[in-house]
């Protein structure tokens, strides 16, 4: 799948490529007169290093050209995504936070995705998340993210402002941890009974309070990633996460996709393609059976590789477009909360691995 790729742009640019020319152009001309290489070869080397730069430069400045992205993976290797738990994965075992770390570490994973819920209750009990950082830093475990459920989105002006100071104490608890993402999911407005009385929150309007989010988390140093949420009234499709992520023109604005999610969002996955690859630092990765988007609920997802997600093909597409965040595996498989923690979290870990693994071979082989 080749598409371009324009909601959103890339965090860097580069030096325009005119100024690679000028600069080529002198050395071919000092190099001529001192004799030491031949014409051809050096008017050879300073076209082909203009052309390059001019590539460079209009891919970075776009988002788009697919296809020079693709020529580049075939001079270095693909960079191989982190991969997370998202501890929904072993809630039912209802493990301690430092049991999770523990699971997770000895499955081999990258990273972890705890809940804020429990980091309350550990906090609560402990006095603080002190000891929980040092735990990571001992078994080398990054903070991918965090899932947390302020009410940033909703109607009503105090309610809001409740839930930014909540957002705010969820941030700082996961910054002291060594993180920097937070999911923002649209709760408070991804009922029917939650916005039957005025209706769902506009877009535009949306965008306001996901700047005003984005504001706080900047003060933490924490970036809270605009959630897609498949069953929401809102934020359940993926041109509404480019909008609103857009039209908050905000530069550390940034999205967090779902592959069931997408699937239940009534979303195509190509659609993936038109979001900058930057603004995705974290990606949940799972699967769902052959059920109906009208019938499929969250106890549905069942390992990468063990349902009908095209997730091989659609990994592969991330990676062409320059994806090099986190897949974080969010479970809420009721079968898999009856099994021991460790072998839920070590099958998950090797299932994401095959996926991610054929999909660099997919890319790489088409290089």
């Amino acid at each position: 799948m080749r598409t371009a790729r324009v909601p959103m742009l890339p965090h860097n640019s580069t030096i325009h490529p005119m100024s690679h020319c000028r600069l080529n152009r002198r050395a071919a001309l000092a190099a001529m007169a001192a004799g030491t290489v031949a014409t051809h070869q050096l008017l050879a080397s300073s076209q082909s290093a203009t052309a390059s730069a001019f590539t460079s430069w209009a891919s970075t400045a776009l988002g788009v050209a697919a296809a020079s992205q693709t020529q580049a993976s075939a001079t270095q290797s693909t960079v191989r995504p982190k991969l997370a738990l998202n501890t929904s994965t072993i809630r039912g075992q209802k493990l301690s936070v430092s049991e999770q770390i523990s699971v997770t570490a000895k499955a081999g994973y990258d990273g972890i995705e705890p809940w804020i819920r429990d980091l309350r209750e550990h906090a609560e009990k402990h006095g603080s998340v002190r000891d929980l950082k040092q735990q990571l830093s001992d078994v080398g475990l990054d903070v991918s993210g965090a899932i947390g459920f302020a009410k940033w989105i909703v109607d009503d002006a105090s309610q809001r402002s409740e839930g930014l100071d909540e957002a705010k104490r969820d941030m700082e608890m996961v910054r002291e941890l060594g993180g920097r993402y937070m999911a923002a999911p649209p709760v408070g407005a991804h009922r029917a009974q939650d916005i039957a009385a005025s209706g769902p929150p506009t877009l535009p309007m949306i965008a306001e309070r996901y700047a005003e989010l984005l504001q706080v988390g900047k003060s933490v140093g924490v970036t809270p990633l605009l959630e897609l949420w498949g069953f929401s009234p809102v934020l359940s499709r993926l041109a509404e996460l480019a909008y609103v992520s857009t039209a908050s023109e905000q530069p550390n604005a940034a999205v967090l996709p779902d592959f069931y999610h997408i699937y239940k969002g009534g979303n195509d996955f190509t659609g993936l393609g038109m979001i900058e690859a930057s603004r995705m630092p974290l990606f949940h990765i799972n699967d769902y059976p052959d059920v109906p988007v009208a019938q499929i609920g969250d106890k549905d997802r069942v390992f990468p590789g063990d349902g009908v997600c095209p997730l091989v093909d659609t990994v592969a597409m991330l990676l062409k477009h320059g994806f090099t965040g986190t897949f974080s595996l969010e479970l809420f498989n009721r079968d898999y909360w009856q099994r021991p923690a460790q072998e839920v979290a070590n099958e998950g870990q090797r299932k994401c691995a095959a996926i991610v693994d054929a999909a660099i071979q997919s890319v790489e082989s088409e290089a």
